[in-house]
């Protein structure tokens, strides 16, 4: 058996894998994925430079709304040229460096939507269980130190992910079976022992992840009991819609999330093109809806919306 490993001068070459069993559908089943991607960065772009530039918008909140969008699209960036290069231009070799980068980004950017969702829970959670305190503790600069702690997390749980793949040997078969590198199919492929990198990857995704999600969970329970204390049913209900959003952010993010992992271990009579359909549907769920259900339940959003439209208008 031939060992390859990151210490050869000639650089290691992976195959990245388009849909298995429906090659010659390839190119028209791209066509509604490349649609989503569209969709995704066009709308996170617009939610983001309405909150950049619209004055009404600059609040915490929307600070945070800003921080989903602005993951959301570094997170379709991440697949977007490997994707469509495969789909449509048959490109499917990438070598080990390219490929560990976009596994680096791709997954701290995915734990970084869990942490700005956790966040978004926290602001809700101020906002309707400590209101008379919500500006003097979700300051500018507070909202900053959450940002930058969010992005040290990840970056400090993702590098020795990545430096223990540099020290993997890889063997014959060099084919992974997505249209990007993911993390569990990358060390797969390695013929020497990979349980430590396979501990890493399970400490990173409890310390993000399997942190983030309890404590969501937690925030809307302590939310639900000050609601209920509420005496008038419009005051319930008001403070109730405050939150239709951001329940439904999380639920699109980690219910695919939950369903892609439980496929990936329970699934294994499924044909493989399932499990490649919903992997990259789970990557395109979030950056497409996301600024769709902010536009449409979030009544300032809607606001500038119009606005923006009107002045288009006014200009023809």
């Amino acid at each position: 058996m031939l060992e390859l490993n990151n210490t050869n001068d000639q650089p290691l070459t992976f195959l990245l894998t388009g849909i298995p069993g429906l090659a010659a559908a390839q190119v028209w089943i791209s066509i509604p994925i490349c649609l989503l991607y569209v969709t995704a960065l066009s709308g996170n772009s617009m939610i983001l430079f309405m909150v950049i530039h619209e004055q009404s918008l600059h609040e915490t909140m929307y600070y945070f709304l800003s921080m989903l969008s602005a993951t959301d699209l570094s997170l379709s960036l991440c697949t977007l040229a490997t994707t469509l290069g495969v789909f449509w231009f048959e490109a499917r070799k990438i070598n080990l460096n390219a490929c560990i980068t976009q596994m680096f980004f791709l997954h701290a950017f995915t734990f970084m939507e869990s942490g700005v969702l956790l966040a978004m829970a926290f602001d809700r959670f101020v906002a309707i269980c400590d209101p008379l305190r919500y500006t003097t503790i979700l300051t500018n600069a507070r909202i900053a130190q959450i940002g930058v702690s969010i992005l040290i997390r990840n970056v400090a749980v993702m590098l020795p992910v990545v430096l223990f793949v540099k020290r993997l040997s890889f063997c014959n078969s060099m084919v992974l079976s997505h249209s990007y590198c993911y993390h569990v199919d990358l060390i797969q492929l390695s013929c020497t022992d990979n349980r430590i990198n396979s501990i890493l990857g399970l400490f990173a995704l409890f310390s993000t992840t399997g942190f983030d999600c309890p404590c969501i969970l937690l925030s809307y329970v302590l939310i639900i009991q000050s609601v209920l204390n509420i005496a008038s049913s419009e005051g319930r209900q008001k403070a109730f819609n405050t939150c239709i959003s951001h329940i439904s952010a999380v639920a699109i993010f980690y219910i695919p999330l939950i369903s892609l992992s439980l496929v990936h271990r329970y699934g294994h009579s499924a044909p493989p093109f399932v499990h490649t359909i919903m992997a990259n549907v789970f990557l395109l769920i979030p950056p497409v809806l996301n600024p769709i259900i902010y536009s449409v339940k979030t009544k300032q959003i809607r606001k500038v919306i119009v606005k923006i439209l009107i002045q288009k208008q006014l200009q023809i």
